[in-house]
C-alpha cells in the first residue's frame, strides 16, 4: 500500500500553492516492478498532495501486451484502496502502448499516441520520459527518442528524461553513456536520479549545515575527528541475483548513493540554492578525494560476503546459495573505506564508508564525530568515559537528528553522564515515511535539477571506484564468505578503524 503524504509534510508545506505545470509522463518499464513498488505510488501521493496539474498523464511502455484498461487495473492494485477519488483522478490520465525498446515503430506510434493525448488531456507537448528499465535500454531509447523527433524542445515546449542507476559500470563505460546520451540531448535535459536523494533528512543535511549559525563554523577538521557513513540493508540479493552477481556492492551503492551523501556532507556552501550551485560544490568535493593507489586499496579498503546466519529468529541462506548467483561466486556484498579529501576544509579527517546486505539491522546515517576537549577535567569523576561529541544524522528507517553531550548526573556526588538530544521527523512533524521518489519527480516536472547528478559528479564517483575495482579484480578474495548474515560485516571492516584507534559507533538492533 502506498504511503501518505501528511497535510504537514515537508513536500506539502514548500510546494503546496505551485502544482507542476501540464505534462505526461512517459514510462519505459511501465509493468515493472519499480514501477508497481515506487513510481505508481508515488504519484499517487503527489495527487493528494495536489502538486499534480489537472492537465497531467501518464503513458506507459512496455513489452507486455497489456490494453490501456489492463494497465490500469494493473497499476490501480499498488494505489490505497481508501481513496477512490484520487484513484480515479489517476486512473483516467493513465495510457499505455506495448512495444519493443529498440523498434523504431515503437517510438513512431509513441509520437501518435502522446499527440492523441495532447489534445485530450491539453499537455501541451511537454514530456518526462523515465527510464525504469535495464541499464542497457538507457542509451538506446534516447537514440531512439531522438530519431523519432520525440527529444526535441521548441516552442515552449520541453522534453526531460530521468535515469535510474547504475549509470555506467565503470569510469569507462560511464563516459561512453554520457557521450551517447549528450548526442541527443542537452546536459540540462538530463536527470539522473538517486532516489536517496528524495529523503527528507537527505535535503536537511543542507539546512542544517547552513541555515544553523551554531554548526557551520564548526563543520571543519578544527574541531571533527573523522565521519562515518553507514548504509545496512538486512535484505540478501533477493530476485536481482543474476545482475547483483555481475555488480557487486561495490558498484551497485558507492559511485551514487554513498557518493552523493559524502558530497552532501563535505561540500562548500553554495552561493545559492539554484541547482548548478549546489552541484558544482557538490562536484569539487568529488574531483577533491585522494585518488587511490594499489598499495592504498589494500590498506584502506575491505570487502566481505556474507554467508548463512540469523536475523531475528529466521535462519537465512548465504550468497553463494541464493537464485541467480554463481556458488564459487567472488562477488562481494559488503565494502568498507577510508577516503580522505583532500582540501583545506577537510585535510587528515578521515571519512569511513560502510554497505552492506544481509547485516544486522537496516540502518543508513551519517556520524559526525568530534573531536576530545584538549583537556579532560572530569576524567576522575565516576561513570565518565573518555567523552565526545557525536552528531548522528539518521536516514533510514527513521529520519532524524541526534546529538550526544556530556551531563552532570544528578545528585549530590559529581558524576558525568552522556545525553542524547533527538529529533525525528515523524514525531516531530507528524509526517509518515513516504517512497522518497515524490520530491523527485516532482522536481523533475517543475525543472528543478538540484537533487540530480551531473555528468561530471557521476564520472568522479566512479574515479573513486575504479581504483578498487583493478586491484580486486587483480587479487581474487582469500575467503569467501567471511561474515554471517545478521552481523556487521567481516572483522576486517572493525580493524580497518581499529588501525587508526578508531572504532564504529554502534547501532543497537
Amino acid at each position: 500500500m502506498a504511503a501518505t503524504i501528511p497535510a504537514n509534510s515537508g513536500l506539502e508545506q514548500q510546494t503546496a500553492s505551485k502544482a507542476a505545470g501540464p505534462c505526461v509522463f512517459v514510462l519505459f518499464g511501465a509493468a515493472g516492478d519499480l514501477t508497481k513498488r515506487k513510481l505508481a505510488p508515488a504519484l499517487f501521493n503527489l495527487v493528494k498532495a495536489k502538486l499534480l496539474p489537472d492537465d497531467f498523464a501518464v503513458m506507459g511502455v512496455s513489452v507486455d501486451d497489456l490494453s490501456v484498461e489492463a494497465f490500469r487495473d494493473q497499476l490501480s492494485e499498488f494505489l490505497p484502496a481508501d481513496d477512490a477519488e484520487g484513484r480515479d483522478w489517476l486512473r483516467q490520465r493513465l495510457f499505455y502502448e506495448r512495444g519493443d525498446f529498440g523498434d523504431p515503430d515503437t517510438f513512431t506510434r509513441l509520437r501518435e499516441q502522446l499527440a492523441k493525448v495532447d489534445a485530450e488531456r491539453h499537455t501541451q507537448g511537454n514530456y518526462l520520459f523515465y527510464m525504469a528499465t535495464a541499464p542497457k535500454f538507457f542509451a538506446p531509447i534516447v537514440q531512439q527518442l531522438g530519431k523519432a523527433g520525440l527529444s526535441q524542445q521548441q516552442d515552449g515546449r520541453w522534453r526531460r528524461v530521468v535515469i535510474e542507476k547504475p549509470f555506467g559500470t565503470d569510469l569507462e563505460s560511464a563516459k561512453t553513456l554520457n557521450r551517447d546520451i549528450r548526442s541527443v540531448l542537452q546536459e540540462s535535459q538530463i536527470y539522473r536520479i538517486d532516489h536517496y536523494l528524495g529523503k527528507e533528512t537527505v535535503q536537511n543535511i543542507m539546512v542544517f549545515r547552513f541555515d544553523n549559525a551554531i554548526f557551520e563554523p564548526i563543520w571543519n577538521r578544527r574541531y571533527i575527528d573523522h565521519v562515518q557513513i553507514t548504509n545496512a540493508e538486512t535484505v540478501g540479493v533477493e530476485r536481482r541475483g543474476a545482475y547483483f552477481d555481475n555488480a557487486g556492492t561495490l558498484r551497485d551503492m558507492v559511485p551514487n548513493h554513498v557518493m552523493q551523501l559524502l558530497s552532501l556532507t563535505a561540500m562548500e556552501s553554495p552561493v545559492s540554492f539554484q541547482a548548478d550551485a549546489v552541484r558544482n560544490e557538490q562536484a569539487k568535493v568529488l574531483h577533491s578525494i585522494q585518488p587511490l593507489n594499489s598499495e592504498d586499496v589494500l590498506q584502506r579498503s575491505v570487502r566481505g560476503q556474507y554467508g548463512e546466519g540469523m536475523l531475528g529468529d529466521e535462519r537465512v541462506p548465504g550468497y553463494r546459495t541464493e537464485p541467480g548467483v554463481n556458488p564459487e561466486s567472488r562477488t562481494e556484498t559488503f565494502v568498507a573505506l577510508k577516503l580522505n579529501i583532500d582540501n583545506w576544509r577537510w585535510a587528515g579527517v578521515p571519512f569511513y564508508l560502510r554497505t552492506g546486505k544481509r547485516l544486522a539491522k537496516r540502518h543508513t546515517e551519517i556520524t559526525i564525530q568530534f573531536k576530545r576537549t584538549p583537556f579532560q577535567l572530569f576524567q576522575k569523576a565516576p561513570m565518565h568515559k573518555m567523552h565526545t561529541n557525536t552528531l548522528v544524522i539518521q536516514i533510514q528507517p527513521s529520519e532524524g537528528i541526534a546529538l550526544s553531550f556530556g551531563a552532570k548526573v544528578p545528585g549530590p556526588l559529581l558524576r558525568v553522564g552522556s545525553v542524547d538530544m533527538s529529533f525525528e521527523y515523524s514525531k516531530y512533524f507528524g509526517a509518515d515515511a513516504y517512497t522518497g521518489y515524490e520530491v523527485l519527480l516532482y522536481d523533475c516536472m517543475i525543472g528543478d535539477a538540484t537533487l540530480f547528478q551531473r555528468a561530471d559528479m557521476v564520472e568522479a564517483g566512479w574515479s573513486v571506484v575504479d581504483p578498487v575495482l583493478d586491484v580486486w579484480r587483480a587479487l581474487p578474495p582469500r575467503k569467501f564468505p567471511n561474515y554471517a548474515s545478521g552481523s556487521w560485516g567481516p572483522a576486517e571492516s572493525d580493524q580497518l578503524m581499529a588501525s587508526d584507534e578508531r572504532q564504529w559507533r554502534r547501532i543497537e538492533p
